[in-house]
């Protein structure tokens, strides 16, 4: 964890100082996290590679376009990272409409509806989590203009790593559906759904720790399956 002195400008405001020392008790947690990220996602990665395989033939018979989705996100600190998930709309459809994804989005290929639904176009997260741009869990990671509109209290979900899963995640699970009822979605997003998926995450930190994490992890498997 950074020195409060080599944190970004933008973040060294009272209100994620309040967070930070929460945090700055809590290295040995940091580093189970961190250890816990590393050995998972290796093995997951390794026992996941044939499914993630038939998931990439499926993707590319059923629709022109790349296996990935990647896109700038934002993660620990500010920094601007890579995300990776498997495509599940029409080639170029960030041109097409929206960066929020609605429900009955027409993007969505057929392929992308299914592994949407289940949630494994979030499978090669793994690739991030194990590089440590991304923790299994955590904020999960915003686009830059998204985090341009952030308070300064918002700020301090940036104290940790951005995560695959998160208690925003599952109580936010339906979001395209919350989305939909809205003409601007856009704006929806920003004044609406954001500032109650930040509350979530900055609760997380306050009650961060390495079993807090496996926790959650379990209620976001709990939250998939009943989907």
């Amino acid at each position: 964890m950074l020195c409060w002195e080599d944190l970004p400008e933008n973040m060294k405001n009272e209100s994620v100082r309040y967070y930070y020392d929460i945090l700055r008790k809590k290295k040995l947690s940091i580093l189970l996290k961190r250890g816990g990220d590393i050995v998972l996602s290796l093995v997951l990665l390794i026992l996941l590679s044939i499914p993630m395989a038939v998931i990439s033939i499926l993707i590319k018979c059923d629709s022109p376009g790349g296996i990935f989705f990647k896109q700038t996100r934002i993660t620990q600190y500010g920094r601007k990272f890579r995300i990776f998930k498997f495509r599940t709309m029409v080639k170029n459809a960030q041109n097409l409409g929206p960066q929020v994804t609605l429900k009955e989005d027409m993007r969505i290929t057929r392929v992308g509806r299914l592994i949407r639904k289940l949630r494994l176009d979030e499978l090669p997260q793994l690739i991030n989590v194990f590089l440590g741009e991304m923790s299994f869990v955590g904020t999960r990671p915003e686009m830059p203009i998204y985090v341009s509109k952030y308070t300064d209290k918002m700020m301090a979900t940036l104290l940790l790593p951005a995560g695959v899963t998160s208690l925003a995640s599952i109580k936010f699970k339906d979001e395209s559906e919350i989305l939909d009822k809205f003409d601007d979605t856009e704006k929806a997003y920003v004044e609406a759904v954001l500032p109650q998926k930040m509350e979530f995450n900055l609760e997380y930190i306050e009650k961060f720790n390495f079993f807090y994490d496996i926790k959650i992890m379990f209620m976001t498997v709990i939250a998939v399956l009943k989907k």
